[in-house]
């Protein structure tokens, strides 16, 4: 179970990183799903261990959440880029209104 979970810290990190780092939409999006992945990672090596079939439903049903945010965010920020020929996280607030 220790490779696994290292792997899921490992994930979160570079998602963290990636978030926190980074300014444009599209990455920040994709690391935002890193680290949700690295949750279901987790769920599932512990599901495993502890045999026990709970987590791996709550990764299924947390898999077609993400699917729906996917379509949900990627929508959002293709409009956004039509609107302003750019895509930058600072500049997104200016939408307000």
């Amino acid at each position: 179970m220790n490779p696994y979970l290292l792997t899921s810290v490992l994930l979160l990190a570079l998602g963290t990183v990636g978030v926190l780092i980074r300014r444009n939409p599209l990455v920040m999006f994709m690391s935002i799903e890193m680290m949700w992945n690295s949750a279901n990672l987790a769920f599932v090596s512990f599901s495993r261990h502890w045999l026990s079939q709970g987590g791996q439903v709550f990764v299924f049903l947390a898999l077609t959440v993400a699917a729906a945010e996917v379509a949900i965010g990627l929508g959002i920020i293709v409009l956004v880029f039509r609107y302003r020929h750019q895509i930058d996280a600072d500049q997104i607030n200016s939408l307000k209104g």
